[in-house]
């Protein structure tokens, strides 16, 4: 949204402003170093609302805690803040920091805004004082009153939400721990599954069956503190090989397959690995067959064909219990390794879900609804994808959060088949590692430039989707103006809430979108990554059933309607 005092705002929010046009400034300037100014400015007013920038400055020692007061005079009700929590006893208003917001800024100062309601008159507040300390000077009046937001009531949507039209549900978002190495600690994964600041929110958790039974206990605190510290966080479990003596080549490596004599120990296997996690306090939600069946690498793998994959599921399947089976995670999603199991009643009633990787999968046309899937009302999950080819513009970019090359490749490859996934009507996406130079918290590797633990640019960009669409939330119809053109959204009702994700790579903002609910809406929040923003509040002007926000080029958002 564009606004007045362009400069102050920029330096103070990252350059977002509220949404209006003539603004009303009162100002109470600094007589002394010791006292703190205020600048309160009204930059949009409507018939029964309005919205308000607060800049304060010459704080003195109030660097942190800071605590800023006031009174209305004509019963203003402030109804929705950032960059600050405000809340309101009468005419008293009390505003104070959070935790994104705490620290003061060079020049000694810090800045929030608002959106408030007013009937007969909007005078401004009167009595400022910062932690109890009066601020100096006197009120200048206001000029007059702006009557007009950017984006009037009624104005035309540029994108409306219909609820009444439903697609998939979704069961979430995720990453996996490693699979040979080492564990999260219980820090990194409360901020990969945290729904808190600088955490990302991500409701799946993918992990490794070994064939080795000892190694079991490798994961087991980082998915214990990933189930009872996120929310609804679910489990997968993947194997890439069974014991070596079970298979033709006698080997982990370089595929191989299952022998059919010991198809039941494979199921065996996989139930006593469940039964095991079960026992250590981590329900294994989702139990895979196979990691990749058509893929025979030098590290542990095995190969299936279709039909013997159908064959396990439908004569063993039963045998793993306390979890649903997924089929079978093929390299690019192929057809040839699901159809099958899908096509046969009595595999298809032992498997719960439809799982492929990503890799090629686009170039060979399946990154699109699976009608047989549906059909028979198993979820289709992308369960994996890695791509970085950022790294050949120099191996030491990830851990800069103003990398170019980075935010363009997360952007126009990574967060676009997040969009496209979902469009596809698929129910997950998972990517590779959630700890990694390349992902969503570094590994310290020096070499790459990342520090172990710390939030990446990647992780903002996906939280953007993992943090806001919960699972269970179901996707919704939703159709765009031509002004909306060069946005990618999708829209989730679950909650009691309509979120929408919107993906804008074009090179131009879209400024003062108009966003129509199926309803009145009570407040909006609204949140951006960009090259210069990570999960940063932005401000959105709610009327009636309309939300406005401004879209910046090169970047994602979430807004998250609560009627």
């Amino acid at each position: 949204m564009r606004g007045v005092n362009g400069a102050r705002w920029g330096a103070a929010l990252g350059g977002v402003l509220l949404a209006g046009s003539t603004a009303i400034v009162v100002a109470l300037p600094a007589a002394a170093a010791a006292g703190c100014s205020v600048n309160y400015a009204v930059s949009s007013q409507w018939a029964g609302g309005f919205g308000a920038a607060v800049t304060v400055t010459n704080l003195g020692d109030a660097i942190n805690g800071w605590t800023l007061t006031w009174s209305y005079s004509a019963g203003q009700t402030v109804t929705q803040a950032w960059n600050a929590t405000v809340t309101q006893n009468g005419a008293a208003v009390t505003a104070k920091n959070v935790g994104y917001n705490g620290a003061i800024a060079t020049n000694g100062s810090v800045s929030f805004g608002f959106n408030g309601t007013w009937t007969a008159a909007n005078p401004a507040p009167v009595g400022f004082a910062v932690n109890g300390v009066a601020c100096t000077g006197g009120t200048t009046p206001p000029s007059s009153p702006a009557t007009s937001p950017s984006a009037p009531p009624g104005a035309t949507p540029d994108a409306t939400v219909n609820t009444a039209t439903r697609y998939q549900t979704v069961d979430g978002f995720g990453a996996a721990v490693s699979i040979w190495g080492s564990a999260w600690s219980t820090a990194e994964t409360q901020t990969l599954v945290g729904l808190g600041a600088n955490q990302f929110g991500l409701s799946i958790v993918r992990t490794g069956v070994s064939p080795v039974s000892g190694e079991w206990g490798t994961q087991v605190n980082a998915l214990k503190t990933a189930k009872s510290y996120g929310s609804g966080v679910k489990i997968l479990a993947s194997p890439w090989t069974a014991p070596a003596a079970w298979k033709t080549n006698n080997s982990r490596v370089n595929g191989g397959k299952l022998k059919t004599d010991y198809y039941d120990d494979y199921a065996n296997h996989l139930n006593s690995y469940v039964q095991y996690m079960r026992g250590q306090g981590v329900t294994i939600d989702v139990t895979s067959i196979q990691n990749e069946p058509d893929w025979h690498p030098d590290y542990d793998s095995m190969d299936w064909s279709g039909t013997e994959l159908r064959d396990f599921v439908r004569d063993q399947g039963a045998k793993v219990q306390n979890t649903k089976l997924m089929v079978a995670e093929a390299v690019n999603l192929n057809y040839g390794y699901t159809d099958p199991t899908l096509n046969d009643p009595a595999a298809r009633d032992n498997i719960g879900y439809i799982g492929g990787h990503l890799y090629g999968t686009e170039a060979s046309g399946r990154l699109k609804d699976y009608p047989l899937a549906a059909q028979n009302g198993k979820p289709v999950w992308m369960t994996e994808w890695n791509f970085h080819e950022a790294d050949g513009s120099g191996s030491n970019i990830w851990g800069n959060p103003a990398d170019q090359t980075v935010w363009n490749e997360t952007l126009d490859d990574i967060m676009r088949t997040v969009h496209r996934s979902m469009e596809s009507n698929w129910s997950a996406y998972i990517w590779w590692y959630g700890k990694r130079f390349y992902s969503f918290i570094g590994d310290g590797e020096a070499a790459y430039g990342t520090t172990a633990g710390a939030p990446l640019k990647r992780g903002y960009a996906f939280s953007q989707f993992a943090k806001y669409v919960r699972p269970g939330y179901q996707r919704v119809a939703l159709t765009k103006s031509t002004k909306a053109s060069p946005l990618e959204i999708t829209a989730y009702q679950g909650g009691g809430k309509i979120t929408l994700v919107v993906l804008n790579r074009s090179a131009g903002a879209v400024n003062n979108a108009v966003i129509q609910a199926p309803q009145n809406v009570s407040h909006a929040d609204y949140y951006v990554t960009s090259l210069s923003a990570n999960a940063a509040s932005r401000p959105a002007i709610v009327y009636g059933g309309q939300v406005t926000v401004d879209v910046p080029a090169r970047s994602i958002s979430t807004i998250v309607l609560t009627p």
